[in-house]
């Protein structure tokens, strides 16, 4: 188990880093585009601050940057459930497309329950080998997610084991050329090992169990170069007997404007959360990468 000790001010001067990383190199790109990767091939960023889809990692790195450069990403994203919403902001960096680095900071409001729920992520993501356009078996990279509640009470009052902990995965992304009426198609596998009740929103472990391996897959399609539809499903463990998880679903539609901004809006299929049953809704993330 690895063991961090950051605290929300680290999280926060990381955070400023990671910002003044991504004007930095805006001011280095001036008016070119900044990358030498294919635009979309960065992914967007998903909750947990990592580049990939909205729910899950993929094996993609951020940003557009090769193996001489470095790129930077910053995103906020907005879910609006039946009863709760969720706000994330965050940022990462690429370094020679081998490692990223990513945090991100979420905000899980209880509209129904009342108060709200915050954790810092702080995630490291490593290449392994491949690309994900022309290498036969695609990218394959591998990953950690530690994950920090700022406040443990409520999570810990329905039973968690701990207010920390540490998610680690296995992905594999690859786009197949021309695969649907002529289509590119995207595919994504990723193997998580777990014990983050609601992504650790809700704390780690329960009286139900405790680490566990979960899958998490999505495929799109692209309509056009800079436009992709797709789905995503990601397998959640079910640790607390007071606080019933389910798997989470979403269909996702993202626009990549240019190499730099990107937005992504999804309706998501949450299932049952802190006994509230059936949580769906909305979803939108912007994304700039540099």
């Amino acid at each position: 188990m690895f063991r961090f000790t950051a605290t929300s001010s680290i999280a926060r001067t990381l955070c400023r880093l990671a910002g003044t990383a991504c004007l930095g190199l805006m001011v280095a790109c001036g008016s070119a585009q900044a990358g030498s990767r294919i635009m979309s091939t960065g992914g967007v960023s998903a909750i947990e601050g990592a580049a990939g889809g909205g729910l899950s990692p993929w094996a993609v790195l951020a940003s557009t940057a090769s193996d001489e450069e470095f790129g930077a990403t910053a995103f906020v994203s907005r879910a609006w459930l039946d009863d709760y919403r969720l706000t994330v902001g965050g940022a990462s960096l690429n370094i020679v497309d081998r490692v990223e680095l990513s945090y991100a900071r979420q905000r899980f409001e209880l509209q129904t329950l009342g108060g709200e729920l915050e954790q810092d992520i702080f995630g490291a993501k490593v290449r392994l080998f491949g690309d994900v356009l022309y290498h036969p078996l695609g990218i394959w990279s591998a990953g950690v997610l530690h994950k920090r509640l700022v406040d443990g009470a409520t999570p810990t009052a329905l039973g968690a084991e701990h207010t920390e902990g540490t998610d680690a995965y296995l992905s594999a992304s690859k786009l197949l050329f021309a695969a649907v009426a002529g289509r590119n198609v995207m595919l994504n596998a990723t193997l998580r090992n777990t014990e983050a009740n609601q992504g650790g929103l809700l704390g780690f472990g329960g009286d139900q169990g405790g680490r566990e391996w979960v899958a998490e897959a999505s495929a799109g399609v692209f309509l056009t170069p800079r436009w992709i539809v797709g789905t995503e499903y990601r397998q959640k463990p079910d640790n607390l007997s007071v606080a019933r998880e389910e798997d989470w679903q979403s269909l996702y539609s993202a626009y990549f404007f240019n190499k730099h901004v990107s937005l992504t809006a999804a309706w998501l299929d949450l299932g049952d959360i802190a006994g509230l049953a059936s949580q769906r809704g909305g979803y939108l993330s912007l994304q700039a990468a540099f």
